[in-house]
């Protein structure tokens, strides 16, 4: 068929709302872009922003972490617990912090995914307490 050995291109829908769903689509399209956006050749696992700005000295690592922080503060926005909370920015603080490190912090980068497990708390908090917001993709 024609076109079927074109590139994928990825096209994100982001919503501005307040509401539970629009929060889920918005954590959930950033975590993508963060960490798995990118294909590296030869390597065949994908990779995201966050791993290739922490390819930058210092800066690079954060301005992941401001990234990275916005998704806990969504996560506030939500309402979740403080416990919750300390766990995500303690993932994103660790990241940050080992990240920094030159060289060996930039292969950390591509094996911890502090944006991945942050997405996983926020999902399960949003499963419970808004279970109308799950999105079964095909």
């Amino acid at each position: 068929m024609p076109g079927q050995d074109a590139p994928r291109r990825m096209t994100v829908d982001i919503p501005f709302g307040s509401d539970a769903t629009s929060v889920r689509r918005r954590v959930e399209a950033l975590e993508r872009v963060l960490e798995r956006s990118i294909v590296v050749p030869g390597f065949n696992r994908p990779v995201g922003l966050d791993a290739i700005i922490g390819l930058v000295p210092v800066v690079g690592d954060l301005i992941g972490a401001g990234m990275a922080f916005y998704l806990v503060w969504e996560a506030r926005n939500l309402g979740m617990s403080k416990w919750h909370l300390a766990r995500m920015m303690a993932n994103v603080g660790f990241d940050t912090l080992v990240g920094a490190i030159p060289l060996a912090g930039d292969v950390f980068d591509f094996f911890f995914r502090s944006n991945s497990r942050n997405l996983k708390i926020i999902g399960k908090h949003l499963d419970k307490h808004h279970p109308h917001t799950r999105i079964i993709d095909g």
